[in-house]
């Protein structure tokens, strides 16, 4: 059956949803600026270059570019090298200005649109739908590129497509640049500010091949739907991938080493009960976790790529596994997503006199400058280190523009405001984030409960800022919690009855110390928590506001509620659950 037949049917089954993406009929043939050749800046000088394409680079050139600095910036990058989701008939960056995890958000949500099962009671085969979804999420993607590659050109940035790294003998402000077809040039800038993003960490042993190995940024070169899939790792990444091809309906297992998988994700900051929700829903379902396992051997088929792959695991840590545990897997394709590391290869950083930590991240001050020998480079972003989030990244690369070009009379300004701070107020200490300045490097930022929120872009979503209740107790603060259940709301109740919000404070006084989400819309939800912790509000203060029905945010005054009367709260938590039990019944009674 042609592709063009298969479309037909997408948008049909796309047209019912709500928010549903709407599938073109033709190709996007807007105005997009070329980039120019190496050859064509060989010794031009730039106020700054830029070397990168991600968020990081392209929102700080353009920062750069526009008022009040009005710089003369260029932006060089090597998608390919870095592994970017490509155009190969065009040779467009898919990712230009767009996080690591564009393809998997884009696979997510075809995921959560796209009925495939509905698709194969239709006849269609697994490659003309999958075929399908791949070119969904390019055109999503090549949206995002476009719209990145116009800002530059209106703002004057120049953008050219090749790999940089610093001259050997030209010191920290000359940049050798080689194109693809190995047209080279030299390009002189008074401030250079790195943001190359990072990698996949890729244990040993693990044979990627970019067939049916992976890890997750390989990911977005698969070239057909899997029927199993087998996932190592216990963090955001992994799980995110393992409720994406479950909704494609693909076999799932994740492979944990940690035995309580709860305790995996509570590692990586989240709050308990977040934790044990989000396992609670992988298993619900269907998605199967291998716990206390590790993988020991992969025996992937060479000559037929529809044979299984089979994986042998082993304890956690090595040795035999517990009677009646799985010692042998099978599966279509595998994925390692074990982490990232910050991506500095090929910069020749040692040419400018840059140092990197333990784990290979620039090195840099509460300024954002690396040290180089000319004391003009900067980084910012994943390849500075964690918390490899776009959004932080985005931050420090607009907070690195500041620091370069700000007024010396705005530097006095901000030393003033940032001795402010009451250093009896541990949560002022914590808190008080500023673009730049000591709380801002890399170490504080990772580190600061209160810097940003956190999302994991499963399905269902899950979200936090602020403090644990552990978190408080560390602290000394005598901290209480307040939980409403998605299904205590009606627009859970009816859309998405399984998930809870919970609200930490302060005991003493009542003020909002932590917001934690699980369930749908749970990364936009988290905003208004953010809020509410950042302008210090209280429960008293949630419960005086009114708020619309029927929205997700109901919930906060519910959890409020739960806050102060603990009694109430459990009475209406099993009435929900009665709610809950006769609508999944079918039945309207109690």
């Amino acid at each position: 059956m042609g592709c063009h037949i298969v479309r037909s049917i997408l948008v049909v089954l796309l047209a019912g949803c709500t928010n549903a993406f709407q599938l073109p009929s033709t190709s996007i043939n807007r105005h997009v600026p070329l980039q120019v050749s190496p050859h064509d800046v060989a010794d031009t000088h730039f106020d700054l270059a830029v070397i990168g394409g991600g968020p990081v680079g392209v929102s700080a050139a353009l920062q750069a570019a526009r008022a009040p600095f009005s710089k003369k910036v260029i932006l060089i990058d090597a998608p390919r090298a870095s592994g970017a989701l490509m155009n190969e008939a065009t040779g467009e960056d898919l990712s230009l200005g767009g996080p690591t995890g564009l393809f998997s958000k884009a696979l997510r949500d075809a995921g959560k649109k796209i009925s495939v099962s509905s698709l194969k009671g239709m006849g269609l085969r697994d490659d003309s739908i999958w075929n399908e979804i791949v070119a969904f999420c390019g055109e999503l993607a090549s949206y995002n590129s476009r719209d990145a590659m116009r800002q530059l050109d209106y703002a004057g940035v120049t953008y050219v497509q090749a790999h940089a790294a610093f001259s050997d003998s030209g010191g920290s402000s000359s940049l050798f640049v080689t194109a693809e077809n190995n047209i080279c040039s030299t390009v002189q800038a008074d401030k250079i500010l790195l943001a190359t993003g990072s990698t996949p960490f890729r244990p040993g042993g693990v044979p990627f091949d970019g067939k049916r190995v992976f890890d997750s940024d390989s990911i977005n070169t698969l070239g057909r739907l899997p029927k199993s899939v087998a996932i190592t790792g216990s963090g955001i990444v992994a799980i995110e991938f393992a409720k994406i091809f479950k909704n494609l309906g693909s076999d799932v297992t994740l492979i944990i080493r940690d035995p309580i998988p709860r305790n995996a994700l509570m590692k990586i900051g989240l709050d308990k009960d977040i934790a044990a929700t989000l396992v609670a829903d992988l298993v619900r379902s269907g998605i199967k976790i291998e716990r206390g396992a590790q993988v020991k051997k992969f025996y992937v088929p060479r000559d037929n790529d529809r044979a299984p792959i089979v994986l042998d695991l082993e304890a956690k840590g090595g040795g035999e596994r517990s009677k009646g545990e799985a010692t042998t897997l099978n599966c279509d394709i595998y994925i390692a997503a074990v982490g990232r590391k910050p991506n500095t290869q090929g910069l020749n950083l040692q040419a400018a006199g840059i140092k990197v930590d333990e784990y290979g991240g620039i090195l840099v001050d509460s300024e954002l400058k690396a040290t180089a020998s000319g004391n003009n480079v900067y980084a910012a972003g994943d390849v500075v280190g964690r918390p490899f989030l776009a959004s932080t990244g985005m931050a420090q690369g607009i907070a690195a523009i500041v620091s370069m070009f700000k007024p010396p009379s705005e530097e006095e300004d901000e030393e003033g405001a940032e001795a402010q701070c009451d250093p009896d107020d541990k949560l002022c200490l914590a808190g008080d984030l500023s673009m730049t300045g000591s709380n801002f490097d890399p170490i504080s930022l990772a580190s600061n409960p209160f810097a940003f929120p956190t999302g994991v872009w499963s399905s269902p979503e899950a979200s936090y800022y602020g403090l644990s209740t552990q978190q408080c107790k560390d602290m000394g603060i005598d901290a209480g919690e307040g939980v409403a259940l998605y299904a205590e709301c009606l627009r859970g109740l009816v859309f998405s009855p399984n998930g809870l919000l919970k609200l930490v404070f302060d005991k003493s006084n009542g003020r909002i110390m932590g917001v934690h989400i699980c369930g749908d819309d749970a990364c936009e939800l988290i905003h208004y928590g953010m809020e509410l912790v950042k302008s210090k509000r209280t429960i008293d203060d949630i419960l005086s506001n009114l708020y619309s029905a029927v929205t997700f945010h109901e919930m906060y005054r519910i959890a409020a509620m739960a806050a102060v009367d603990e009694a109430g709260a459990r009475k209406r938590r099993a009435a929900a659950g009665r709610a809950l039990a006769a609508r999944n019944r079918g039945s309207s009674g109690d």
